[in-house]
């Protein structure tokens, strides 16, 4: 499943060392059979097929009665594949995932609030600084986190991002300067979610092999739960109680479920140092599959989180009740949660560049022929609901495809350098998006069409990566 792929990819940033330093020795022991057959390449992709007659995988690794004992990390005998200690790990993930990832899906809430409420004299584009920040963050600390988790491991990690989450939630419920919040929520708040997200993504996988799949879906339901839960307990507490005692309930109930995490996530893998090198992040983008697939997903990114940031104010300038406008951040999560797993079934099928390309084709579908003609209830939700799908569906394969056409040593190289080049795409979007709505008067009109044009130019692009790789032929890649 593309869900199982892209959270593994993700996860590989941290703990592949081991595996890289496993396949060095067996490159070395067959040499004779590497100058035999030329300059073949491990790669996940079928468009290869001339590969190394090594063990691929881990399973084969295993069967293979010459393979060398792999580590412990990498043996696939080594897996618990379950167990009490295991499972604990991976609800801790969950808790982790929902604190982390889940609030930052429900960055559209406080746009919408921000804008009409503390800081409402500030243009929309200088607001949107705030949840462009929020996702800047959350990706970009992906290669240097990775790092210090080799090094250290989980724990210190996962101690100091929930500090700086909660505390950064905390210092938002006293803010009332725009500077403030750009710095409790934009910055203190999104490093600690960073700082959770990726250990428990690496940890968990330290602990499952054959069951992996299931362990990682249940940890990344986590995600799509608390962009469903958050968004409706933060407005409903704004209601009751106002804003200051909003920012603390969810601060409290995110510090309970990270108490749980925190005593809960391990990993299995003792820590591995290594030392530190800029050049292996760069190296990548020499191959031109590789850099079409980044560039693809950085255009793609620059629109697609612009509906989770302004569907709500889009929806009440087209007429919708401030009330029902803010069910359609969770509308849009909640069907996500069927984005990240039913095109990545499809993907394994059809392949996951292809059904990468109909997704965000879908996706850019939607914003123009229904997100801009959009006038009244049911047109809004029901793009939250069909976009909700199909930008699930990229954030599932993107990463998976990095995984697809790189050699099997650098996937985690690999996938740390596309999250840097989105990072900055999610810092470019939201203020862009803001500028085009004050340029039109406080219409939505130039925004959608940026939006759509940005996920159309991607989903370009994608197609000629594709056709960098196989051409024109009708095959699955």
């Amino acid at each position: 499943m593309a869900e199982f792929m892209a959270v593994s990819s993700l996860d590989s940033t941290f703990y592949t060392i081991k595996e890289k330093e496993y396949r060095q020795s067996h490159l070395r022991s067959h040499s004779t059979s590497l100058s035999s057959r030329g300059d073949p390449r491990e790669t996940e992709a079928n468009i290869l097929p001339d590969t190394l007659d090594l063990p691929d995988s881990d399973e084969e690794k295993a069967g293979s009665p010459d393979a060398k004992p792999a580590f412990a990390g990498v043996d696939p005998s080594s897996f618990p594949d379950g167990g009490l200690q295991a499972w604990l790990v991976v609800s801790g993930a969950f808790c982790c995932l929902f604190c982390s990832f889940g609030w930052v899906n429900c960055i559209g809430v406080f746009q919408a609030y921000y804008q009409t409420h503390q800081l409402s004299n500030y243009s929309p584009s200088t607001v949107s600084w705030i949840p462009s920040l929020t996702v800047f963050f959350m990706f970009a600390g992906g290669p240097i986190w990775g790092k210090v988790y080799d090094n250290s491991g989980p724990r210190y990690l996962l101690l100091v991002g929930s500090f700086l989450h909660v505390f950064g939630l905390m210092m938002a419920s006293l803010c009332t300067d725009y500077y403030q919040f750009i710095l409790a929520q934009g910055v203190c708040s999104p490093i600690g979610a960073s700082l959770i997200f990726y250990p428990a993504l690496s940890s968990t996988g330290t602990w499952f092999f054959k069951r992996r799949a299931l362990a990682f879906g249940i940890m990344t339901a986590g995600s799509s739960l608390g962009g469903v839960i958050l968004p409706i307990m933060v407005n409903h507490i704004i209601a009751r109680s106002g804003f200051p005692w909003a920012m603390r309930g969810a601060a409290f109930l995110l510090l309970a479920l990270l108490i749980y995490a925190n005593l809960t996530v391990r990993s299995r893998i003792p820590p591995s140092p290594k030392p530190w090198s800029l050049i292996e992040f760069i190296l990548p983008f020499r191959e031109l599959p590789f850099s079409l697939v980044v560039f693809a997903s950085f255009l793609f990114f620059v629109g697609m989180f612009l509906p989770f940031t302004f569907i709500i104010l889009s929806a009440q300038h087209d007429g919708m009740s401030e009330r029902l406008a803010a069910y359609l951040v969770p509308i849009l999560n909640a069907v996500s949660i069927f984005g990240r797993t039913i095109p990545g079934y499809i993907a394994d099928k059809s392949g996951r560049i292809n059904t990468m390309i109909v997704t965000c084709i879908l996706s850019t579908l939607l914003v123009l022929c229904l997100w801009l003609p959009a006038r009244g209830n049911i047109p809004y939700i029901l793009f939250a609901a069909f976009y909700g799908f199909s930008s699930g569906a990229f954030v599932s394969l993107a990463p998976a495809l990095v995984a697809q056409i790189s050699d099997i040593r650098e996937i985690g190289v690999r996938t740390g350098s596309m999250f840097a080049v989105i990072s900055v795409a999610a810092l470019m979007g939201n203020p862009i998006g803001g500028a085009l709505v004050s340029s039109e008067d406080g219409g939505y009109w130039g925004l959608q069409v940026f939006c759509g044009v940005m996920m159309g130019a991607g989903s370009v692009v994608f197609v000629a990566s594709r056709w960098s790789l196989v051409g024109w032929r009708i095959v699955k890649v």
